[in-house]
C-alpha cells in the first residue's frame, strides 16, 4: 500500500489497515503476533480503567487519547477474530448498528433509518422498559439460533448471560436487578438495610472463630448487600467506592503533608497521633 492509497483512507480505515500490517506473519510486529483473544484481555480492562480516569479527572485531552487506545483494542479483537475465520470489523460495527436501530423503534419507526425525523413521544424511563423487552426479545432469538447449551441445571436461567469478567461490584448490581426484575426483591429500603446488618453480625462471628474460609464467604455477603443498598437508593456502587479512595487518598495525603511540614515523619506517630489528623483533614473538608 502506497502513502497516497493509506492517506486517502477514512481515520477508520487507516486504523484497520495499520492493525494488519502489526499482523502481518512476514513484516509485523513480533509482540502484536504473539497475541490471542484470550491473551488481550487484561489490556482491554486497562485501557477501560484508564478511559474512565480521564472522566473523573475531567482530562479531555487524556480522554482523546485513552479514547483511541481503546478503540484500537477493539480494532485487534476483530482482526484476530478475522484471521481465524469468526468476524471482522465490519461486522463488529454492523452488528452494534443494527442493535441500536432495533433498540430505539422510537427515533426509528419500524426499524428503518429512513424513518428518522419524527420527535420521540416516550419518557427517557420508557425507553429503558423497551430495551431490556427488546434485549430480552434478541437473547431469545440468538438462542433459538445456537445450538442448545447445557447449563448447570439444563434449565434456562435470567442471570445465563451476565459477563464473569465484569467488576464484581457492578455484576452484583446486575444480579440483584435481574431478579428483582421477576419478583425476587425488597419493596422497600428498610429490610435491605436490615440485611447488611444480619451480614455484619454474621461476618463477626465467622472472625470470633477464626475460621477464614468462613470469613471470606461472609465478607463477599457484606459487600453484596451493601450493593442491593446502593441499588435501592440509585447509588452506583463503584462510583461510590472509587469516591470513598479518593476521600481516603486526600486525607492521608494532607496527612503526609502537614506532618513534612512540622518537620515529622508519619512513621514516628502512633495512631491516635494519625486519627487526631484524620478528623482534621475531615474538619477541613477532605
Amino acid at each position: 500500500m502506497t502513502n497516497i492509497e493509506f492517506e486517502h483512507k477514512t481515520a477508520i480505515e487507516r486504523l484497520v489497515a495499520l492493525m494488519k500490517m502489526l499482523r502481518n506473519k512476514n513484516f509485523g510486529c513480533p509482540w502484536d503476533l504473539e497475541q490471542s483473544i484470550e491473551s488481550l484481555i487484561p489490556f482491554t480492562l486497562e485501557e477501560v480503567y484508564e478511559v474512565v480516569d480521564a472522566i473523573e479527572k475531567k482530562d479531555m485531552v487524556e480522554l482523546e487519547d485513552e479514547l483511541g487506545d481503546l478503540l484500537f483494542q477493539v480494532v485487534f479483537y476483530a482482526q484476530i477474530a478475522q484471521e481465524e475465520g469468526l468476524f471482522n470489523f465490519d461486522d463488529v460495527a454492523n452488528a452494534i448498528t443494527n442493535k441500536l436501530v432495533r433498540r430505539h423503534p422510537h427515533v426509528f419507526p419500524e426499524g428503518e433509518v429512513t424513518n428518522f425525523g419524527t420527535k420521540p413521544k416516550i419518557s427517557s424511563d420508557q425507553v429503558v422498559v423497551n430495551w431490556e423487552l427488546i434485549k430480552k426479545e434478541e437473547k431469545e432469538e440468538k438462542l433459538a439460533r445456537k445450538t442448545s447449551e447445557s447449563t448447570a441445571n439444563g434449565i434456562e436461567s435470567v442471570l445465563d448471560d451476565i459477563p464473569r469478567a465484569m467488576p464484581a461490584l457492578e455484576r452484583s448490581r446486575k444480579i440483584q436487578r435481574r431478579a428483582a426484575n421477576v419478583g425476587f426483591d425488597w419493596q422497600e429500603i428498610l429490610p435491605v438495610v436490615s440485611k447488611i446488618k444480619e451480614e455484619v453480625e454474621e461476618l463477626e462471628e465467622a472472625i470470633s472463630n477464626g475460621n477464614s474460609a468462613a470469613i471470606e464467604s461472609e465478607l463477599g455477603d457484606v459487600l453484596f448487600a451493601a450493593v442491593n443498598i446502593a441499588r435501592h437508593t440509585n447509588v452506583d456502587p463503584e462510583s461510590a467506592l472509587r469516591n470513598a479512595n479518593s476521600r481516603f487518598e486526600n486525607r492521608f495525603k494532607w496527612i503526609e503533608a502537614k506532618l513534612q511540614t512540622d518537620g515529622k515523619s508519619i512513621t514516628e506517630m502512633n495512631l491516635q497521633q494519625l486519627d487526631q489528623l484524620w478528623e482534621e483533614a475531615k474538619f477541613n473538608g477532605l
